[in-house]
């Protein structure tokens, strides 16, 4: 027989753990609340084992589109369901239907669809590992979390940050931070990076300046949400640089991605099986979504008034 209930037991672990951690974050440094929460951002990188369907909203300098997306065991598996705010037309949906049908007949195309992404992870992994000494932090108040930015009712604690001149990049993908100044959030409780915004206050070359630079002005933006149970995903990501690669050719990146209607999935999907999904998802909303209203029919203009009496 228990003493006390469970749930009042649990609610009394919870108040205890988050009374121990307000006074710890109360009491932590600028430097110690981001290199606590880059930790725990690595651990959960590490060891989550949640997978989602959502939607990916972007745009760029020149279209924008709507794109389902799921996470599965193989590689991420999105399908086109907009383009420049119109459905695709039935040619491009072959297109898109070719695409993702060559994936899963080949399993060599797969493969390297999934070594892409990971290469990816890791260099956004190495960005993150190195914000506890690529910068110097200072307190700048706090602002309210929201559906999009950490979690609603969460108060973030609000951090300057500009370069730290003894920070040594150790590869091509961090040199880019000995440039830039901005403002990260932090969740001091959950130890999770709700935004990071940060600006190119200078040119950075990167490979000794031989193979390019980045112009003054480029600016980065990405946000993270809670967005189930104690789970949090990337929300937006905005990318605007300029620059020079191979001394030469020009640089243009300018990019907006909004992440939206997260909705669990199981993780032992294969990339066929999440395929499917989109599938009866992108069936599912086009039976939802409001039927065009018939336009009247015009008046032959070819015809005779008086044969109209």
């Amino acid at each position: 027989m228990r003493l006390i209930p469970t749930k009042h037991v649990a609610s009394l672990v919870l108040a205890v753990v988050s009374a121990a951690a307000d006074a710890q974050s109360s009491s932590a440094t600028p430097a110690e609340l981001v290199r606590r929460a880059v930790q725990n951002e690595i651990r959960q990188n590490t060891d989550s084992n949640a997978y989602f369907m959502f939607k990916d909203q972007r745009k760029t300098a020149h279209t924008s589109q709507t794109k389902l997306i799921v996470e599965t065991r193989d590689a991420s598996a999105g399908l086109i369901v907009e383009q420049d705010g119109r459905p695709l037309s039935p040619q491009q949906q072959q297109a898109e239907e070719a695409r993702l049908q060559n994936y899963i007949r080949n399993p060599d195309e797969l493969a390297r669809k999934r070594k892409q992404e990971k290469d990816e992870a890791d260099r956004t992994l190495k960005i993150v590992k190195a914000l506890p000494d690529a910068f110097l932090y200072e307190a700048d108040g706090t602002e309210p979390g929201s559906a999009g930015v950490g979690k609603p009712g969460v108060t973030l604690v609000r951090l300057k940050f500009h370069p730290n001149p003894n920070y040594d990049p150790p590869s091509r993908e961090e040199q880019a931070l000995s440039g830039m100044q901005g403002h990260v959030l932090i969740d001091a409780t959950a130890n999770r990076i709700a935004e990071i915004d940060a600006t190119l206050e200078k040119q950075v070359a990167f490979g000794w300046g031989i193979l390019g630079h980045l112009d003054r002005g480029g600016r980065f933006l990405v946000q993270q949400a809670h967005v189930s149970n104690h789970e949090w995903e990337l929300t937006r990501m905005e990318l605007s640089f300029t620059g020079k690669i191979l001394l030469f050719k020009s640089l243009a990146i300018h990019s907006s991605d909004v992440f939206s209607d997260f909705r669990p999935v199981p993780a032992n999907l294969t990339f066929a099986q999440g395929v499917g999904l989109l599938h009866k998802e992108l069936a599912a909303e086009q039976e939802t979504a409001p039927k065009p209203k018939p336009q009247p029919a015009k008046p032959d203009q070819n015809q005779n008034p008086c044969c109209n009496r």
